[in-house]
């Protein structure tokens, strides 16, 4: 007999002492160090120049949609699951935070520092189908070392700093495994770094991974070199000018893919073993 129990010796005690156990058993561990009101008035009166705290924090769940989150520090803080659609997290410090499962509908992290960063199966779209008014901007951001998972079609990478990221499947999350890969498709990678990411069976397709002024006169080109492009789908992705030395491409579509001007073709690992190599266009 539990201690509850035995404060409960009738038939009715001992039901309730089990719904009483089962609740304590069940209640979350941790719950948010702020409320969404507390996060509000912080960044509200947050003076010009002054970049709110809120490192470390656990913000787990909250709705933050649509604040101006002005530069703060969120490093290592805990948002899984928060809703930070619209949001304007530009120049934020979010390394080593968590971001699983967060709302990014539309969000903004132009210049963010999301280094060491997790951001596994976050919501990006109202429904199925990615629109363009709800696409993310990583624009100029850093994602070193950054694991990110899910859908980001359409998102606004330019200028980014994906070194050592992985976007690879990593089969981990504890989720219904509805998403098997990343897909990029159609999103603008242009004078992104890439150095040594794992992009593991990631979709490129119709990606656009160099950037071109009205005259063409100034032209970003990404920079893959090193890069684990194993089963990735690059089909159509235009690629002129990147820099693909030492890339791993085997198994991964090049269907269509624009390689004109491409660097390393020579030393990329697994061509033999890439998928339509030849209907590629150089």
């Amino acid at each position: 007999m539990t201690r509850l129990g035995a404060l409960f010796p009738c038939a009715r005690g001992y039901r309730l002492a089990a719904l009483l156990a089962a609740a304590f058993w069940v209640a979350p561990a941790f719950a948010a160090d702020l409320t969404a009101r507390d996060v509000s008035a912080l960044l509200f009166k947050a003076a010009p120049g002054n970049r709110p705290v809120l490192s470390g924090k656990n913000l787990q769940g909250l709705d933050l949609a649509g604040l101006d989150f002005k530069g703060a520090d969120l490093s290592k803080s805990d948002l899984f699951g928060a809703d930070l659609s619209g949001a304007d997290l530009s120049s934020t410090n979010l390394s080593g935070a968590m971001l699983d499962r967060v709302t990014l509908i539309a969000a903004r992290l132009d210049g963010a520092n999301l280094d060491n960063a997790s951001l596994m199966r976050p919501s990006t779209t109202a429904t199925l189908t990615p629109s363009q008014g709800e696409a993310i901007s990583f624009k100029s951001a850093s994602l070193k070392g950054t694991k990110l998972f899910g859908v980001f079609a359409g998102s606004n990478f330019a200028g980014a700093d994906l070194t050592d990221a992985i976007s690879a499947p990593l089969n981990k999350t504890g989720f219904i495994e509805y998403i098997w890969r990343t897909d990029l498709s159609g999103a603008n990678l242009s004078g992104a770094q890439l150095t040594r990411a794992n992009m593991t069976q990631t979709r490129f397709s119709f990606a656009v991974l160099r950037d071109a002024s009205l005259h063409d006169t100034i032209l970003r080109e990404a920079d893959l070199s090193g890069a684990v492009l194993t089963g990735a789908d690059l089909s159509g992705a235009d690629l002129t000018g990147a820099d693909l030395s030492g890339a791993d491409v085997t198994g991964a579509n090049l269907d269509g893919a624009k390689l004109h001007d491409a660097k390393g073709l020579e030393s990329l690992k697994g061509l033999a073993l890439a998928r339509n190599f030849e209907k590629t266009i150089r």
